[in-house]
């Protein structure tokens, strides 16, 4: 029971996080196409997203001018823009304080 608990939080985790998820890894890796993203996920934390919930995310993200999206080789890629680059590094920048939010969230 408790395993099956674990598991369902940090599958909620991942998919409530994957744009964090996404900036992180398009800094790591760029430029990455939605397939590209899919099998990060998927070795990174041994979930598979749907492709649907992916594509929707990353044309939202487009909107709000974090990412831009191009062609490259008959398939759509993304790149972080300058907006992006902040918006990722000011997250990195405040590990500590997410870390006591979460613990905060935990302890009531």
């Amino acid at each position: 029971m408790h395993t099956e608990i674990l598991k369902e939080t940090k599958r909620m985790m991942v998919t409530n996080f994957l744009d964090i998820i996404i900036l992180a890894e398009l800094k790591r890796f760029s430029p990455l196409s939605g397939y590209d993203i899919l099998n990060l996920v998927y070795k990174k934390f041994g979930f598979l997203i749907s492709p649907g919930t992916i594509y929707a995310l990353l044309h939202a993200m487009e909107r709000r001018g974090i990412i831009r999206g191009s062609y490259s080789q008959r398939k759509r890629v993304y790149t972080l823009t300058n907006k992006g680059i902040e918006t990722i590094d000011a997250i990195s920048k405040s590990k500590d304080d997410i870390q006591k939010f979460i613990a905060k969230m935990l302890t009531g």
